[in-house]
Formats: C-alpha cells, structure tokens, sequence
C-alpha cells in the first residue's frame, strides 16, 4: 500500500481576550486553499463592539471575496483586501462610527507566500534558527523612526506609541503593502497582533518558536507568554508550518516597495503591467529572425546566439525573482545566541 503523502502545510490558530480587557476585538482567520491556504489576522478598533465587527466582518470578507475572485492570487489578494476595507467603510455608521481593524493576511500559494499587510500587526518568518521580521508597522512612532525623528528606544515609550496610522475603514481606497517570497521545507511563518508582538520581546518569540512542538502548541505557548507578561490587551497568533518543498507558481512574485503602503489601485496597475521581461525576449526574438533573413549564410551563428541570449535573460530573471523574494534584510534577523541588552522595539496597540 502506497503511503499518504506529507502534507504541505500544518497551521495552528488561537485568539485570547488577555488580562486586562473584557471583549476580544480580535480575529484570526486559517483557510485551507487546493494549492496551499489563506491565514490572517485582525485587530479591530473603535470600542467594544465595532472593534470586534470590525475585525470579523474583515475576516469573512477576506475569506469569501478571495474565494469568489478570479485571476492571479496576488491580485484576488489585494482586491480582496480592498473588498474587506469597503466592508469595514460601509458599516461605520451609527454607534460603530468610527471603527476600523489592522489585517496581515498570509496567502501561501505553492512555494510561495503573499504577504498583504494593513495596519501594525505583523508577520515573522523563522527560518535556519533566525527570525525576521517581515513587515513594518504602520503607526505614527514606526515612522517618526524611519524617518530619523524619533529613536527605537524613544518610540518604545512615546505617548502616541499606540497611533495606528493605517487600517481598513479609514478611506474608500486601502493602503497597503504587498509582496511576495519563496517558501521551503522547515519555515515556520508567525501572524500576530501586537497583543503579542508589543508585549513578548523578539528573543522569545524565537525562543518560543524554535520549540519542537506542533503548530498549535506554539500558539498556545505564544499566547501563555503574552499573558504571563500581563496580557494588556487581546492577543492572537496564527502560526504556519511549511512541512515540504513545492515548486514556484509561474507567476512573478509582487516585490516589497521601499515606500511604506501604496493604494491599492497602484498596486494593481503595477502587478497588472506587462512584465519588462516580455519586451525584452520579444525584441531578441525580433532581431533573431530579422539577422537570420537578412545574413542567411550564418543563420546557425546567428540562431545559436540568440537562443544562447533569451536563455541567459530568462536565467538571469529566475535568479532575481528568487533573489527578490528572500526576507527583507531589516531590520537584522534575531539568533538562538543573543548579544546582552534588551532588543528595541516600538510597542504599538491599536485596539
């Protein structure tokens, strides 16, 4: 009898109302997709109860229009996302005036993740005994920091520290960010509100992490060490294993802009442009064709040269598509062996 196959992928998934609040305005989300699946978290704000609307009628709208979409996933993604956003919009009436969530969707897609990013919840890849922070939080002391107003240490205690300066049901279009990475065997990837991430210091997050444990053990120690640090607010953490190698989708990943969110109709147009690799192999097939009918007495030279050239452009984009989906250098990946001192990191609660 032939062995069932290992699957792709395990998640674990668990929110926590925490110490010190009464409702959970948190959500989290772990769909499984034919090709890999949809995970996300949400953290809603605007009191109790459009705080938790928020956040869910986020998540459901996610979920479904993405589900319902067509086209390449990055795009069904993003469109998605907006989807959520008008959702969020459009029930911001009356008493949930107001109201608003974070979302960090992961949409793992074969071998490749698809980060949509809204807000200061954030995404972790563990990889190799290193963790890396895959995104930036979007707050107000996250960019008085990067644009050299304010140091880490001085946003870890600004008044204003809890500013989200982005999320759904702000503005009719969404700002986000969106990219994309190579996944393989042995990654573990970590989606958070900053219930969690403004609350366990990075160090035992990895610690936490590189634990042996199944993906739902990990959330559920996660969230013990949030609460055992006082659980000020509510907290989540979607936690996903990538188990095996599986080969790339065809299509191009979306690259990480270095200029924080971008609106997602620009983000669209940029995805939905025509590739500069197309040009470029449309016009060495050109003056292939046109060298060999104009030179035919070395049109073996001239064949073997231009075949020789789109193979190499076509090398050449693979190893920048793999390139460009590795994570982001910043900020540094945190080690097993820590140096002495505390890490720096802004502590943001948008709800």
């Amino acid at each position: 009898m032939r062995a069932a196959a290992t699957p792709p992928l395990a998640s674990g998934i668990l929110t926590d109302v925490g110490r010190q609040r009464r409702v959970n305005q948190d959500a989290a989300l772990a769909l499984d997709l034919p090709h890999g699946g949809l995970y996300a978290v949400a953290d809603g704000m605007g009191g109790h109860a459009a705080g938790e609307l928020a956040a869910n009628l986020a998540l459901d709208t996610l979920s479904q229009h993405y589900l319902d979409g067509r086209g390449p996933p990055a795009e069904r993604l993003a469109e998605a996302v907006q989807a959520a956003n008008l959702a969020v919009l459009r029930h911001a009436v009356g008493e949930y005036v107001g109201m608003g969530t974070t979302l960090m969707a992961l949409l793992v897609d074969r071998g490749a993740g698809i980060i949509a990013h809204v807000g200061d919840s954030r995404a972790y890849l563990l990889r190799e005994g290193e963790l890396h922070r895959l995104t930036d939080d979007h707050s107000w002391v996250a960019e008085q920091v990067r644009l050299g107003n304010l140091t880490e240490e001085e946003a870890r205690h600004h008044q204003w520290r809890s500013v989200v300066s982005n999320g759904l049901g702000g503005e009719e279009r969404v700002r986000l960010e969106l990219f994309g990475l190579p996944l393989r065997a042995g990654d573990r990837l970590l989606l958070c509100s900053d219930g969690l991430s403004s609350v366990v210091a990075d160090r035992t997050l990895l610690d936490l992490l590189l634990r042996p444990q199944a993906p739902e053990q990990a959330a559920r120690a996660l969230v013990n060490a949030a609460n055992d640090a006082g659980g000020p607010d509510n907290i989540t953490a979607v936690v996903v294993d990538v188990l095996r190698d599986q080969r790339l989708p065809h299509y191009t990943l979306p690259v990480r802009q270095g200029d924080g969110p971008l609106y997602v109709d620009v983000l669209l147009s940029a995805q939905r442009g025509s590739s500069p690799l197309t040009y470029v192999l449309l016009i060495l097939a050109y003056f292939t064709l046109l060298g060999v009918m104009l030179i035919p007495e070395q049109r073996g030279v001239i064949a073997l040269l231009g075949a020789a050239l789109l193979v190499g452009v076509v090398v050449a984009q693979r190893v920048t598509r793999a390139r460009l989906g590795r994570p982001p250098p910043r900020p540094a990946p945190i080690r097993a062996a820590y140096p002495e001192g505390e890490p720096q990191e802004a502590r943001n609660s948008s709800g």
